[in-house]
């Protein structure tokens, strides 16, 4: 049994593409593996910013001998059918054959046996094709080959058993030489098996394995931050991200200038997280520090001061920009600004943002009384200044801010805490793991703001495909029913889409025709996701099925005029989350 060890040298592959190149390459190598009959013992993928590796342990030295049987024509048939058999067969003679009664007759037959190929001749066709059948979100081309990579290829490390297996591609030299950290390792050095491979990697201060590099940076940073009496703000996605961005993580602390923490702390989160890949720290009230947190991907003399004062810098340019807008966005009322969304189109055929604020305006008159305790006053103000933070300067700078900078200048312009929390909310809930407003006026916005865009795009034919789905409105419909389920609303789904028909066409000048034949599409496009939602719920696949089988209509009541609507079958999933 064998070991192969392969590394792709690159330059920096972004962080986000990590994970998911290096499970790719390992999927796409074992089916190859599979597809050539080669079984294994394991396998393993790692990532780092430069490189992506693969070891597979247990490799046989070549493919199993197959045997095949093939029947030929009867014994004593003509000459021609004879030889034919042996030809396609590949034999000389019929002493290579053997004679077995079938019950209908005696009949040629040949066992041909195939000797395997060797495990070094297959593995370099089946790499090459599988370097090259990467997936990458985005690619380039270079000159060291003839096909596009994520980032051009430096140099390759492909070892069977310890001996080099050649590989063709291109320009790009395959051997048994790697390199260690861009700065605190100089030079190559050979590697003969991937247990050495790490162990001297480690040495030129590379952690291979991203989950040891995760768990480092987790634990460093909370030592760091313990050591200056403060507590880590918790950040899964930023540390998953700084993972994929160091090779021998060094964790240091830097300090925010104390002009810059009356911002919201929002911002300051924002503009260190989004920018500068910072972490923030938070004291014993749990208010936020002026501290932050950096990693670094070096050693240096000086313990990491001139890191420190570089970041420092940095950060101050950073935030002296967003105290200018924050100073000059308060000196122009929210509501002044609602106008402004007139020049922002939300699509070509539905108008502008301002159109789209008038169509929430209207359809939250006809949502609010559903939701208990929602007054109908408050949450037409409430879409009314919805999205006029999106003509903020501080928004334009910092665009993950839209809506909770809607809530601190709604606040400082003297509006209702409902109102600016419903401003700050009705984007929400953005996803699985989101949390889902459950103050009636922020209810009622974000619900009808949800229901304005799933029936606006339905009207105009954009609907989500199997693989698409730009305007993301499955999300919007997985929205929807966590607000309705969640808040227990019950809500006529029905009435819903037909106001918001009505006020399509109303608020639209482009002349969209209205999604009236498209009604019940909506509500079996809801019903869908709302069998998904059940099911990441753990509700039982029998139990998602029961309920929304058809069922035959309820038999007519004497004297009743009019048509009746069930409550069942596909008309019936508009009450699956709410009633008529």
């Amino acid at each position: 049994m064998a070991e192969l060890l392969l590394e792709l040298f690159t330059e920096e592959i972004p962080a986000r593409m990590q994970g998911r190149a290096a499970e790719d390459l390992r999927r796409l190598v074992l089916d190859k593996l599979e597809a050539a009959q080669l079984a294994i013992e394991t396998a393993q993928s790692f990532a780092t910013p430069r490189r992506l590796t693969l070891v597979v342990a247990g490799l046989p030295a070549a493919q199993p001998d197959v045997s095949e049987e093939r029947r030929g024509p009867r014994v004593g048939a003509p000459e021609a059918a004879v030889a034919g058999f042996l030809k396609g067969a590949g034999l000389s003679s019929l002493s290579q054959c053997e004679e077995r009664d079938t019950g209908k007759g005696v009949f040629y037959f040949a066992v041909i046996r195939k000797a395997g190929r060797p495990t070094a001749e297959l593995l370099p066709e089946l790499l090459r094709a599988a370097i090259l059948e990467l997936p990458w979100p985005k690619s380039m081309r270079f000159p060291a080959a003839p096909f596009r990579w994520v980032r051009p290829l430096s140099r390759i490390v492909c070892l069977l058993g310890g001996r080099v297996l050649p590989l063709d591609l291109g320009g790009i030299p395959v051997g048994d030489t790697t390199r260690g950290h861009r700065f605190l390792a100089q030079g190559t050095f050979p590697v003969a098996h991937f247990a050495d491979y790490a162990e001297k990697l480690r040495a030129a201060y590379v952690i291979l394995d991203p989950e040891e590099r995760r768990r480092k940076i987790a634990a460093d940073l909370t030592l760091m931050a313990e050591g200056e009496g403060l507590q880590l703000k918790d950040d899964p996605a930023l540390l998953d991200e700084v993972t994929g961005l160091v090779e021998f993580p060094v964790v240091l602390s830097g300090a925010i200038d104390a002009a810059f923490m009356e911002l919201p702390p929002e911002v300051l989160t924002t503009s260190m997280r989004a920018h500068q890949k910072y972490f923030a720290c938070l004291d014993a009230k749990g208010a936020l520090a002026p501290r932050f947190l950096v990693v670094a991907n070096n050693l240096t003399n000086d313990g990491g001061a001139a890191i420190i004062a570089g970041n420092e810098r940095v950060l101050k340019a950073r935030l002296s920009d967003a105290k200018f807008f924050w100073d000059q966005d308060q000196k122009v009322r929210l509501e002044s600004r609602v106008e402004k969304l007139g020049e922002r189109i939300f699509h070509a055929k539905l108008g502008t943002v301002l159109d789209k604020v008038k169509r929430v305006e209207a359809l939250v008159e006809t949502i609010a009384p559903f939701v208990k305790g929602a007054d109908v006053a408050l949450a037409r103000r409430a879409a009314h200044l919805a999205k006029a933070d999106l003509s903020t300067g501080m928004v334009g700078e910092f665009p993950e801010l839209q809506g909770v900078m809607g809530r601190y200048y709604a606040l400082h312009d003297g509006e209702p805490i409902e109102i600016a929390d419903a401003v700050a909310e009705h984007y929400a809930p953005l996803g699985p793991n989101d949390r889902c407003p459950s103050a009636p006026t922020s209810v009622a916005v974000a619900l009808a703001d949800k229901i304005d865009t799933l029936v606006g795009f339905f009207a105009i034919d954009e609907k989500p495909t199997g693989s698409k789905d730009p305007y993301a409105l499955r999300r919007a419909a997985l929205g929807a029913i966590r607000l309705i389920i969640e808040n227990k609303l019950r809500i006529s789904l029905t009435k819903a889409f037909r106001r918001a028909d009505f006020i399509i066409v109303e608020h639209s000048p482009q002349g969209v025709i209205g999604a009236v034949p498209n009604r019940d599409e909506i509500l079996s496009f809801f019903a869908d996701r709302l069998k998904v939602h059940l099911r990441e719920e753990g509700v039982r696949h029998d139990l998602i099925a029961a309920v929304f089988a058809p069922r035959p209509p309820p038999p007519p009541v004497a004297g009743a005029s009019g048509p009746t609507l069930s409550r069942g079958g596909e008309r019936g999933q508009d009450v699956a989350t709410s009633s008529y």
